[in-house]
């Protein structure tokens, strides 16, 4: 697929958009700053181990209009800014939103917005023209660069068509991660929320990569 990530310039879109591309998607990573986006997709590009798809880096607007499948990357406070700037881009497509609402500086403590969560925020401002799945947020963004890291932990994947649940599942796989359906967009909120959970879990073990098992399911 062609996946533009807005905001991939962190470490958490880089580190997702690496791993697919080297899964054989063409990434296009995305930045209010395309010089930015340029930079870094350069730098993600070098890093792929003779095979997979070179990166691109657009501003936000263009990133969006030349995919397929949108993924949202910023901090919670960007969101409302980024979405009202590619709104017309995403009529259509996918938007997976790796959102996570957090309110420094109590960054381990649970704080969800008025709609319910960052993902039916985005919803609720793009209007029914634009499909919003949520999937991502609790994978620690520490070992995505590292392709000889497997990553212990599992994607809770919230939407309200289970066809686009099935493509988050599908780019979680490719991520070297396991996607879990966890139900409709409703949901996204708990899964938002063990974020600051997992911050928690860090902070009081001093690790950086606390993630999330779900047991149970052999498929």
């Amino acid at each position: 697929m062609k996946i533009a990530i807005l905001g991939g310039t962190g470490k958490e879109g880089a580190g997702l958009g690496y791993r697919w591309a080297v899964a054989g998607h063409h990434i296009i990573i995305g930045s209010r700053v395309a010089e930015r986006a340029e930079a870094k997709a350069a730098e993600l590009t070098a890093l792929l181990p003779g095979f997979g798809e070179p990166l691109q880096g657009m501003g936000n607007v263009a990133a969006a209009q030349a995919a397929d499948l949108v993924i949202l990357s910023v901090p919670y406070e960007a969101q409302k800014a980024t979405l009202e700037e590619v709104k017309p881009a995403l009529v259509g497509k996918l938007l997976i939103s790796v959102v996570v609402p957090l309110k420094p500086p109590k960054l381990s403590q649970v704080w969800l917005p008025e709609a319910g969560s960052a993902a039916a925020e985005a919803q609720q401002l793009l209007g029914e023209q634009t499909r919003v799945a949520a999937a991502f947020q609790n994978v620690s963004a520490e070992h995505l660069l590292d392709l000889n890291h497997a990553i212990a932990c599992d994607v809770l994947i919230c939407g309200d068509k289970a066809a686009d649940r099935e493509i988050a599942a599908q780019l979680a796989q490719d991520a070297g991660m396991r996607g879990i359906h966890a139900g409709p967009l409703v949901n996204a909120g708990i899964v938002e929320g063990l974020t600051a959970v997992l911050i928690s879990i860090n902070i009081r073990h001093k690790i950086k990569h606390a993630g999330i098992r779900i047991t149970g399911i052999t498929d």
